[in-house]
């Protein structure tokens, strides 16, 4: 071994999780520096890095070591007594070859799914049995030896290194020795030396590293004030007494362990062993070799003739027996692929968990992804979608020279999905089934306000600096500090900032905890943690590697996922077939007039895929009439495409002016009216005009999607010229062998190129455009069914409740109050109306909805609230049941009003408890036993006069989230109108998905000023430092709802109008910066308020935006935008007047002064910066003169009036 001969066996990486910030590259990095030629990671309890730490340490030339710092129970695992047993000891594994690898990861798994108890604990029994192949070290002053010689026992020392000396003999257990600089260490050193000596121990010297300089020593306090929700001015517990656990050089090493001991031959045993102990770790990993699980056919039979009847059966029952023979050709030939690539039980284990569904009555979706284009696919019944009919290729899901495996993704009612994975974990065994971790990484605007709070710094501050960050995907600190001049700005001029964005940098993207993948679930032919080592996520059994990992180390991952949309046709279908038995979604008719033509006026509202604003504008443009119309604006609609839909839509609408650059592309392009939307089209010009095979031009996309500039140039001159294979036989003729000119060739593989990164996967589109279909269909035809089941899919999503109920009214459709007698566990439709559902109800149990819809099919209604208690008695009906029954007026038909029944309730409840208990205590006299019928008189309830209608609808607001009977604003609809306020709904986005893309901008942008006419349902306040309360008003009207921040200033001005259940006219600015749309507010008034003086009360006319709000000051273009102030001095009054100004109007805007005396711009504290309006600049303007106020906006902001 040449370098620096010591190698660090004892590294924690960040998935030692908050509690090392290695982070691996980084590590491998500075090994490779310091001349080191292999490096071990050995995290806390868990090996989720070992794979990433292997990958990285091999392309980098060095040895990696797997290992892991476990946690040892002090008595058996299995004991979990507080105080006994939650102090485990540190032990250090390493990977000695294979069988030490499979050993590490049983007992590794074992530590979380038997001895977990506050940390995952193995024990000595397991030590015991799977010893061999593993090399331990005693560890770091945690570990079971330091301990008892820190507590001054060297015999229990001596004891507990005898124990592991015997379970790992001589050769596989060292002692380590450390120094950090801590006395404790240094104190027990010598005895370690000495212990080795006596038992004849080898030792070995390690430096416990959590990070890779000593300047590095702040991210890792930093990660632990994080991990215990302490700031650095605290004590967490955890704090590492120096700075010392970082990445050193033999030279340092040897400096260190001499500071504790004169035995330099010792020191330099301790550090020879480390390259000694390295040299005999050989773990290998074998990527790319696929371990798929043995499907067991029921019969015995063979499982390719399983396989090939079944398709074939299959076959025969969809394209019937005068099938073209381009079907039966397309159906060997995939057949034939899939054997020879080994996926036939593939096939035959997602047809056995699909056929379960289907068979069981669990919805299941036409297909997602790629697997779509499979005619075997179609014809076993794994998809719903023909892929003949729709042109779909079955080489974008698998093809010979495709070495990635393929993925079918399959959806499942989101209700029922478990039961599926249920079947699957009964199956296979639930040794072989886990679900898969995923990590929750600290992004850009996450990780600042992370360590804002660990820096103790003003909650304000913080929130304005995360920001100054854009909400974009993968957005980093870098790319923000380039994209964003207020948060370089501050970054530049205050010092704090700057301090706060670095160490945000310094842990930006590491792992900040482990949970569940929503969707993933891994299937093993043998026991998973043969293969990988598990973890426990709450109750869930999880693989510890990430889904990437899994596929690369060739297990078999499946995405069980639950679509909400299948669950809403399911149960739409259910309530149809009420009246008409033999109603099938699957059977309608894929070409209704009706359903096209309810999309065409961009009525989608509520249809999969198609309700968002922007969407219904473009079914509205093209006027679509077969599914492949929704096939291909799915497809358009995201960024990139999105500039091809007016192109797509024209030649829609003019065939005449579509063009071809050559005329083989017609028969390619002609179904997209000669615009290139689909992968599979990419592929299909590539075999069509350059003579590809499907494989080759799948690859060739791959390349251009991942902008692979190398292999596309290579594949430019083929595609034009044509290729040979190394034997000269022709791989592709190229275009211009097929006549086609060398300009139009370049010309085409430019766009394809350009295109290729963002075009869509048809298969999945056509799947999805029939599950669209399916929902617009039930809308069309069955409205009251669908809405009804609308309705009960999003009882949990408030603005969404009040967008269908909104649509509802405008289709025409009442919705019925809750009624005990009427109402189910759902929506249901009674009388051409919708009656709502139990499960709005807020504090009725699943149990207790189903109990009350049981009781009343068998007893008959429900008489009265007697009769109501009586017959539920026993059946967990409780009192904040009856109690929320009465409040949104489900007990209203029992005769009595509200306020009586909620006076009276518990009378009657305890009433009939009494007699229950006297029953069952023998106390029924005897006209009780003759008539068991008979009952006591129901409870007398004393009249009272009723709520008035405002507190009946504050009540059905608290228990349903929703107002039931009517809507406070209802009486305000003249008013808004006059006012010419704006809905909520115009406000928000229309599609989570969409908005995060950035395509649902919506009609309002960041910062317009808007009027809304709402009702307060909310209200939370805080207290800001030296500024008094600010609050966090939810503002709400018939449309939906939104948060509004009221700052100090303003809330001391309207505290008393902004109180729960207020109808209020509010002139805010919308902010769209941060997670959510939030309104920040600058006026409140009573509507009539308004009314009284239409012209005075606020100072812009309705619907104008920021630049008509904007007063007469002098404006600047310039790269530092913000205000400015010029003054005589820091002392002076204009000065110290300003201030007091600035302090009233908090804002995001920043603020510079210019002083006289000094000649320097200071940028003010971001206390002061402030919000641009009116009253300020006016005051401003006052103290220090017009000619001392300017704006500055950005440069490359248009130039507005002032």
């Amino acid at each position: 071994m040449m370098g620096d001969q010591f190698v660090h066996l004892h590294v924690h990486s960040e998935y030692s999780l908050l509690d090392g910030a290695c982070r691996i590259k980084q590590l491998i990095q500075r090994v490779k520096e310091l001349g080191q030629d292999a490096v071990a990671i050995t995290d806390h309890g868990a090996m989720y890095g070992a794979i990433d730490f292997y990958k990285e340490a091999k392309a980098n030339g060095i040895r990696p070591i797997i290992g892991c710092e476990v946690y040892v129970a002090p008595r058996t695992r299995f004991d979990k007594v507080n105080g006994l047993d939650t102090s485990p000891y540190h032990l250090v594994l390493l990977c000695e070859n294979q069988t030490g690898y499979q050993n590490l990861i049983k007992m590794v798994s074992r530590s979380y799914t038997e001895g977990f108890y506050f940390k995952p604990r193995i024990d000595r029994d397991l030590l015991r049995e799977h010893s061999e192949g593993i090399i331990a070290l005693s560890a770091c002053l945690a570990g079971e030896i330091p301990r008892a010689l820190s507590q001054n026992d060297y015999q229990k020392a001596k004891e507990a290194a005898q124990f592991y000396l015997d379970v790992f003999g001589k050769d596989h257990y060292f002692i380590e020795l450390q120094n950090h600089g801590i006395r404790q260490q240094q104190k027990i050193l010598p005895d370690l030396i000495r212990l080795a000596k006596e038992l004849d121990v080898g030792l070995v010297a390690t430096n416990d590293c959590h990070y890779l300089t000593k300047e590095d020593s702040m991210t890792q306090k930093i990660l632990l004030c994080i991990q215990t929700n302490h700031t650095l001015e605290e004590d967490n517990g955890m704090e590492f007494e120096t700075e010392e656990f970082y990445v050193k050089s033999r030279q340092q090493m040897f400096d260190a362990m001499r500071e504790c001991t004169g035995d330099e031959e010792a020191i330099r045993q301790a550090l020879d062993n480390t390259v000694k102990i390295a040299e005999r770790c050989q773990v290998e990993f074998t990527f790319g070799h696929h371990i798929l699980p043995k499907f067991e056919v029921p019969d015995g039979r063979d499982n390719v003739t399983f396989f090939r009847e079944k398709c074939w059966e299959g076959f025969a029952k969809r394209y019937g027996e005068d099938a073209p023979q381009e079907y039966k050709e397309r159906l060997e030939y995939e057949l034939s692929v899939i054997e020879k690539m080994g996926y036939v039980d593939y096939y035959l284990i997602v047809w056995d968990f699909i056929d379960y569904a289907k068979r069981n009555g669990i919805p299941v979706g036409p297909g997602r992804g790629s697997g779509a284009g499979s005619i075997a696919a179609y014809c076993i019944g794994i998809t719903g979608i023909d892929p003949m009919k729709y042109n779909l290729l079955f080489e974008r899901f698998l093809n010979p020279e495709r070495v990635s495996m393929p993925d079918f993704d399959i959806d499942f009612c989101y209700e029922r999905r478990e039961e599926v994975i249920d079947y699957v974990i009964r199956k296979y065994g639930k040794d072989r089934v886990a679900q898969i971790i995923t990590f929750g990484t600290m992004a850009a605007r996450g990780g600042v306000r992370d360590v804002g709070r660990v820096m103790g710094m003003d909650y304000q501050q913080v929130d304005r600096v995360a920001k100054a960050i854009p909400m974009e995907l993968h957005m980093t600190i870098a790319a923000a500090l380039e994209r964003s001049p207020d948060l370089r700005i501050m970054y530049e001029s205050d010092p704090q900032v700057k301090e706060l964005i670095d160490h945000a940098s310094n842990i930006e993207g590491m792992p900040r905890h482990a949970s569940t993948h929503a969707a993933g679930v891994v299937i093993a032919r043998d026991s998973v943690e043969k293969y990988v080592p598990l973890a426990k996520n709450d109750e869930a059994i999880v693989t510890q590697y990430t889904m990437t990992t899994l596929e690369e180390l060739g297990l078999l991952k499946m995405d069980f996922l639950g679509l909400r949309n299948l669950t809403v046709i399911s149960d739409a279908e259910k309530m149809i077939r009420r009246y008409e038995p033999d109603f099938d979604i699957e059977k309608v008719s894929l070409s209704d007039p009706l359903t096209f033509e309810m999309m065409s006026k961009g009525q989608a509202k509520g249809v999969f895929q198609f309700e968002s604003g922007g969407m219904r504008q473009v079914l509205v443009q093209l006027k679509p009439e077969s599914i492949e119309d929704l096939i291909a604006v799915i497809s358009l609609y995201r960024p990139g495409p999105m500039e091809s839909i007016p192109k797509y839509i024209r030649n829609r609408h003019n065939p005449q002016e579509i063009t071809y650059k050559t005329p083989l592309l017609k028969d390619i392009l002609d179904v997209t009216y000669g615009c290139i939307v689909y992968q599979e089209q990419v592929m299909q010009i590539c075999r069509k005009l350059a003579g590809y095979s499907y494989g080759r031009a799948d690859l060739v996309r791959r390349a251009m999607s991942k902008k692979k500039h190398d292999v596309m140039e290579q594949e430019r001159k083929n595609f034009i010229w044509g290729a040979k294979k190394e034997d000269g036989s022709v791989e592709c003729v190229g275009c211009v062998a097929n006549g086609i000119s060398e300009q139009v060739a370049n010309e085409l593989f430019d766009e394809m190129s350009s295109f290729a990164s963002y075009a869509f996967n048809k298969s999945h589109a056509a799947a999805y455009a029939i599950v669209a279909y399916r929902t617009a269909y039930l809308k069309a035809h069955y409205p009251k069914e669908y809405m009804a089941a609308l309705l009960t899919s999003i009882l949990d999503n408030t603005d969404k409740m009040l967008s269908y109920l909104k649509e509802c009214e405008q289709m025409k459709i009442k919705i019925l109050p809750p009624d005990i007698n009427k109402s189910f566990t759902g929506f249901t439709v009674e009388d051409g109306c919708i009656r709502f559902g139990f499960l709005g109800v807020k504090n009725l149990g699943r149990g207790v909805m189903e109990a009350l819809v049981q009781e009343r099919e068998q007893g008959g209604p429900f008489n009265d609230l007697d009769d109501l208690c009586d017959r539920m008695y026993g059946k967990d009906l409780n009192r904040r049941a009856v109690e929320s029954l009465i409040k949104c007026g489900a007990l209203d038909s029992f005769g009595h009003n509200r306020r009586t029944l909620l006076d009276g309730y518990q009378v009657v409840m305890l009433d009939i408890e009494d007699r229950y208990k006297n029953n069952l205590e023998g106390q029924m006299n005897l006209f009780d036993e003759l008539d068991p019928t008979h009952r006591k008189h129901p409870s007398q309830l004393p009249k009272k006069e009723e709520f008035p209608p405002d507190v009946k609808l504050a009540m059905e607001k608290e228990v349903t989230g929703l107002y039931v009977s009517g809507h406070p604003l209802a009486q305000y609809r003249e008013i808004a109108r006059q006012l010419e306020t704006v809905d909520l709904e115009e406000l928000l986005p229309e599609d989570e998905e969409e908005n995060s893309m950035g395509l649902d901008e919506g009609k309002y942008r960041d910062g317009d000023i808007v009027r809304v006419l709402c009702i307060v349902t909310g209200k939370k306040t805080r207290i800001l430092k030296r500024r008094g309360y600010m609050a966090f008003i939810t503002l709400e009207d018939t449309s939906g709802s939104i948060e509004m921040l009221v700052f100090p200033p303003l809330y001391d001005q309207y505290r008393e109008l902004l109180e729960e259940n207020q109808v209020l006219y509010i002139e805010a600015r919308l902010s769209i910066r941060e997670e959510e749309r939030k309104l920040v507010c600058r006026a409140v008034a009573t509507p009539q308020e308004v009314l009284d003086q239409p012209e005075g009360f606020i100072a812009i006319p309705p619907h104008h935006k920021r630049k008509d709000d904007k007063p007469q000051v002098r404006r600047k273009r310039g790269k530092r935008p913000g205000l400015y102030l010029r003054v005589p001095s820091r002392e002076s009054r204009e000065f110290l007047k300003s201030e007091q100004y600035l302090d009233i109007f908090e804002g995001e805007v920043p603020v510079y002064y210019f002083f006289l005396d000094t000649k320097k711009l200071v940028c003010a504290p971001q206390k002061l910066w402030i919000t641009l309006n009116n009253p300020l600049y006016f005051q401003l303007e006052k103290i220090l003169g017009k000619e001392n106020v300017v704006v500055v906006v950005p440069e490359k902001e248009r130039n507005e009036e002032a």
